[in-house]
């Protein structure tokens, strides 16, 4: 159950809380789990991708990172655990990418009404097929979505989303994922937004070699603190231009 968190509605600043919420989407529920860090200033949920859940070591990592970079975190089932079951047995489901990308805007949304995130800036975390609904939800949310981070995504998969991504997105690949880099090359060149391509020397696809995972971590980390706040600052300026 998710604890009750405390607003402060002149800052807009969320005191820490955490727990696992249900987020209805069409006639189920999906969980997440949502962490606040003391006056969190943004909120990203995580799309995790091939096989993958709430449950993962890298994501779980990385989200411990942002967490001290005070962001907040939804790390978010996109699979029942009936559907995990069975994706797990034939790896349809993961590459289903219009069904995860339906329910990734389904739980953006009702992360974006909740009363914890109020105002807060809003960013994405995709993972492998996970980053292609990723890539696809930031497209159709346009700049509700602030800032995205693909980590070993698939890009090539929500293709014709790429150019109409407007949240500085950030493409993090292993140097050894020699597939997935040629293909987060040529996303690249079709993105019109403010874009990187970060390279992890030596890493492969999982980025299980030393030090690997501490530096998408990082990239992560430093991506979303700047946007984020960037966002949040303009959002204050036309506030303020109102109230004179």
């Amino acid at each position: 159950m998710l604890n009750t968190p405390h607003i402060n509605s002149r800052r807009r600043l969320v005191d820490t809380f955490s727990g696992i919420v249900q987020i209805p989407v069409d006639s189920m529920h999906l969980e997440a789990e949502w962490i606040m860090p003391p006056n969190a200033t943004g909120v990203v949920v995580f799309a995790h991708g091939s096989g993958s859940s709430r449950h993962s070591r890298r994501n779980q990592f990385v989200a411990s990172i942002l967490h001290e970079s005070g962001i907040g975190t939804v790390l978010l089932d996109l699979l029942t655990r009936q559907e995990e079951r069975r994706d797990a047995a034939d790896g349809q489901l993961r590459f289903d990418i219009e069904m995860l990308t339906n329910r990734l805007i389904t739980a953006v949304r009702w992360v974006e009404d909740h009363p914890a995130a109020h105002d807060q800036p809003l960013g994405l975390f995709g993972a492998s097929t996970g980053a292609a609904a990723a890539i696809a939800t930031a497209s159709i949310l346009g700049e509700r979505i602030c800032a995205l981070v693909s980590r070993g995504g698939r890009p090539d998969l929500a293709y014709e989303h790429l150019r109409h991504v407007t949240a500085p997105t950030l493409l993090i690949v292993g140097e050894r994922d020699d597939a997935v880099l040629r293909l987060n090359k040529e996303a690249s060149q079709h993105l019109r937004c403010i874009k990187k391509l970060s390279i992890i020397p030596a890493a492969t696809h999982l980025f299980e070699e030393p030090g690997a995972l501490e530096k998408v971590a990082s990239l992560a980390a430093a991506w979303f603190k700047k946007h984020l706040r960037e966002d949040a600052l303009i959002h204050q300026k036309r506030a303020e231009a109102l109230e004179v």
